[in-house]
């Protein structure tokens, strides 16, 4: 039986998003019964990276501008190093990531998407992972970094490359399931 039946889920991404770390969260939710969006800045299509190259397309279900943080249960951002770098300087991708945050949504980032944690102010003082090339970036802004597979803290689920996604896809169901957190303001 699906564990995640009723629940919505919003997968904030943009050009440049690493193909799997989107379509392979976007598949397991599904799988364990939650409507997911995939929400952009963009209407129509979005387009993946993939190994060396831009990858194919995904259908954008929702535009930022339409959506709101009540109208989802969890957010999940993937990586990618276009992806997160283009959505961090768009203040409305900033906004919503926060008050998803601030209502104690559970949010899984993945690889690159922690940036987005850092640019929020999120990161600071959470236990985190994230790609390696920008362990600094998240120890500068004040995460405790680990090296691992998955690192959860209170909702935040976090991974460090497409290897880490069938842990990562596990523990943001086992999160979403659970429902909201209580956290402290970061």
């Amino acid at each position: 039986m699906p564990k995640l039946d009723g629940k919505k889920v919003a997968i904030l991404a943009t050009d440049g998003f690493e193909q799997s770390e989107l379509e392979v969260p976007l598949e397991k939710l599904k799988e364990a019964g939650a409507e997911v969006h995939v929400v952009s800045p963009e209407d129509g299509e979005i387009k993946g990276w993939k190994g060396k190259d831009w990858g194919r397309p995904v259908k954008v279900h929702r535009k930022l501008s339409n959506v709101s943080s009540d109208d989802y249960h969890a957010l999940v951002l993937p990586g990618g190093q276009i992806n997160p770098d283009l959505l961090r300087i768009n203040d409305d991708a900033l906004r919503f990531i926060r008050r998803m945050f601030d209502a104690g949504k559970p949010i899984g980032a993945i690889c690159h998407a922690p940036w987005l944690l850092a640019e929020t102010g999120i990161a600071h003082g959470r236990r985190l992972t994230s790609y390696k090339s920008i362990a600094t970036d998240m120890k500068n802004a004040g995460a405790n970094w680990e090296d691992s597979e998955v690192v959860t803290d209170k909702g935040l689920v976090t991974s460090r490359n497409p290897g880490d996604l069938e842990a990562f896809c596990a523990k943001l169901v086992e999160e979403i399931s659970e429902g909201e957190h209580q956290r402290e303001a970061a």
